[in-house]
């Protein structure tokens, strides 16, 4: 098929979710999110593909103009031999520089970090998911429960209601 000049070229986008921070929109209020790629060992890549990873206490810093992914643990691979890697090493984030710039200082705001909220492969590419947090209280954390409950049951009787049984 030839294009005309001013047609664009439809592109499928597979993602494939490896791993995913559901603690992160509990613990905090996420403000902003971006997408980072990520370096890594080829045997961290197909780990990754079998699912080894785990985000759990994770975060990301910027320092001397470079940012930096610590404390996520990518399982080591099982065939891989003497080519594995530390698996909770700190992992170099593909940013451009207005980008780190702009992390930079909203992380410098007081209370401000960068969390980790999922990885997955964007056509093929590692990538994981950043969210500008800040820590919620106890209090905010059981009020978010408790609305989340409620617009769960509210979202289910209007179902109901829809459908035409008694609520």
């Amino acid at each position: 098929m030839r294009l005309r000049r001013g047609q664009a070229r439809l592109r499928v986008m597979s993602v494939k979710v490896v791993a995913t921070n559901r603690k992160a929109r509990h613990k905090y209020e996420i403000s902003d999110t971006i997408e980072a790629g990520l370096v890594l060992a080829g045997t961290e890549v197909k780990s990754l593909r079998q699912g080894g990873c785990a985000l759990g206490d994770g975060y990301a810093v910027i320092r001397d103009g470079e940012a930096t992914l610590k404390s996520v643990h990518i399982a080591a691979y099982k065939q891989g031999s003497i080519h594995n890697v530390d698996s909770d090493r700190d992992r170099r984030l593909l940013l451009h520089r207005r980008e780190i710039l702009r992390l930079a200082t909203k992380t410098q705001e007081q209370g401000f970090t960068l969390v980790p909220l999922k990885i997955y492969f964007k056509n093929g590419v590692a990538k994981v998911e950043l969210g500008v947090a800040r820590g919620r209280k106890t209090y905010d954390k059981r009020r978010k429960l408790r609305e989340d409950d409620e617009r769960r049951r509210t979202d289910e009787a209007l179902k109901r209601f829809s459908r035409g049984q008694a609520v």
